[in-house]
C-alpha cells in the first residue's frame, strides 16, 4: 500500500513538472518551399526560364546568383545559413542522403499540417476542404496544461487553418486570412494592421492573405502578449509556385528568411524567451524538380512533391549544422521531438509518430 502511495505520488510531481515547464516554442512554416531551393539556393535553369522569371532573369542573378550552391543559397537564406547553420541543425539535403518527407500519401497542404501538428497520418484526410481536424494536435495539447493556458496562438495566411488545428474545439485563438486581427490584441498597432489589411488588394481572393500581415499581426501579438507557444504559417510561397512566378517565390522565400530572423533576433533579445526558446522551421510538402517545369506543382502525381526539410534552433537542440550523414524522417515526426525540447511529452491519444531522438541534447 506504501508503494502504491509512494509511486501515486512520484507521477503526480512528475506529471506536474512537467505541466509547470517554463520553455517556449515557436514553430514556422512557409508552404511548399522545396528543398532543392533552401540547400542549393536559386535555381539557375528555372531563373532562365522566360515562363517563369517574369522577364527579370537579370535582376535574380543579380541579387541571388553565384558560381556554387553554398553561395546562393547564402544569399536567399542569410539568416539560415548563418544562425541557424551555426547553431542549430537543418535536415533535409538529399545529397548526403539526408531525407526528409510527408508521410501522408496526398503530398499537398491539409495532409501535410495535419500531419506536421497531431503527428497522425490518416489518408481519409486527402483534401483541403476536409472539415475540422478530428485530431489533438500539439498547441491544443499544450493548451490544455496548466503553465500553458491561454498562453497559445497561431496565426496563418490561409484560412483553412481554422479546420486544421480545429480552432473551436482547441480553444486558443487561431487568426487567418482575413479574420479580423483585432480579435487578438485591440492596441493601436493590431487596429492598423487589421485596417490595412482589409483594404489591401486580395490577388487569391479571401481565402489568403500576403504574408506582410500575418507577420506583423503575429509580430505584434508575442510582443504584446508574450505568448509562450507561437504558431506561425506563411504561405506567399506556394501562391507564387502555382502560378508559375519563380521570382515572386524566391523573392517571397528571402523575406520568409528575414521573418525568421526577425523573430529569433526578438525573442533572443527578451529576458522571457532568451534561451527558454525553440524555433522549429518545416514546410507543408515539396514540388517538382525532376521536370523543371513541374516545380510549380506538387500533389501525388509529381514524383518529388514528398520531400520536405526541416531546421530547429534552442537551448535544449544538439547543434549539428547541416547534417550531411545519411538519415530518413519523416513530418510525422516532429511533434513529438519539439515537445520533448521543452522538457514535456505529447501524448495527444492518437498513435504519434515515433520522435527525432538525435535532436535534443542528453
Amino acid at each position: 500500500m506504501k508503494r502504491t502511495a509512494i509511486l501515486s505520488l512520484l507521477l503526480s510531481v512528475a506529471f506536474s513538472s512537467m505541466a509547470q515547464s517554463d520553455q517556449r516554442l515557436i514553430v514556422v512554416t512557409s508552404d511548399g518551399v522545396r528543398w532543392q531551393d533552401v540547400f542549393k539556393g536559386m535555381d539557375p535553369a528555372i531563373a532562365s526560364d522566360k515562363r517563369f522569371n517574369q522577364g527579370d532573369s537579370a535582376g535574380l542573378f543579380e541579387r541571388f546568383g553565384g558560381s556554387t550552391a553554398e553561395e546562393r543559397r547564402k544569399r536567399l537564406m542569410p539568416f539560415t545559413w548563418g544562425t541557424m547553420a551555426a547553431q542549430g541543425r537543418i535536415h533535409g539535403n538529399r545529397a548526403f542522403g539526408n531525407n526528409v518527407d510527408v508521410a501522408n500519401p496526398h503530398w499537398f497542404s491539409y495532409p501535410g499540417y495535419s500531419e506536421l501538428m497531431t503527428g497522425q497520418v490518416d489518408s481519409t484526410i486527402n483534401t483541403n476542404d476536409y472539415p475540422p481536424n478530428p485530431y489533438v494536435n500539439l498547441l491544443e495539447y499544450l493548451n490544455r496544461m496548466p503553465n500553458y493556458r491561454g498562453k497559445v496562438a497561431a496565426f496563418a495566411a490561409w484560412d483553412a487553418f481554422d479546420r486544421i488545428l480545429n480552432e473551436k474545439r482547441a480553444g486558443f485563438p487561431v487568426i487567418n486570412g482575413y479574420d479580423d486581427v483585432t480579435t487578438a490584441s485591440k492596441s493601436p498597432e493590431m487596429k492598423l494592421i487589421n485596417e490595412m489589411l482589409q483594404d489591401s488588394y486580395r490577388p487569391w481572393g479571401t481565402v489568403e492573405c500576403h504574408d506582410v500581415f500575418t507577420h506583423h499581426s503575429a509580430f505584434t501579438h508575442i510582443r504584446q502578449a508574450k505568448p509562450k507557444v507561437l504558431y506561425v504559417a506563411y504561405g506567399d510561397t506556394d501562391e507564387f509556385a502555382h502560378h508559375a512566378q519563380y521570382k515572386f517565390y524566391i523573392e517571397a522565400i528571402r523575406q520568409f528568411d528575414e521573418y525568421l530572423s526577425d523573430l529569433w533576433n526578438w525573442v533572443q533579445s527578451q529576458p522571457e524567451y532568451k534561451d527558454k526558446t525553440t524555433l522549429l522551421v518545416t514546410t507543408d510538402h515539396g514540388r517538382g524538380d525532376l521536370d523543371k517545369s513541374q516545380w510549380t506543382d506538387h500533389g501525388r502525381s509529381v514524383p518529388d512533391a514528398s520531400q520536405t526539410w526541416f531546421m530547429v534552433i534552442g537551448p535544449k537542440v544538439k547543434p549539428g549544422g547541416e547534417i550531411r550523414t545519411p538519415g530518413s524522417y519523416r513530418t510525422e515526426q516532429f511533434a513529438q521531438p519539439a515537445a520533448s525540447l521543452m522538457g514535456l511529452e505529447f501524448k495527444p491519444g492518437h498513435r504519434v509518430g515515433e520522435a527525432i531522438r538525435e535532436v535534443v541534447k542528453q
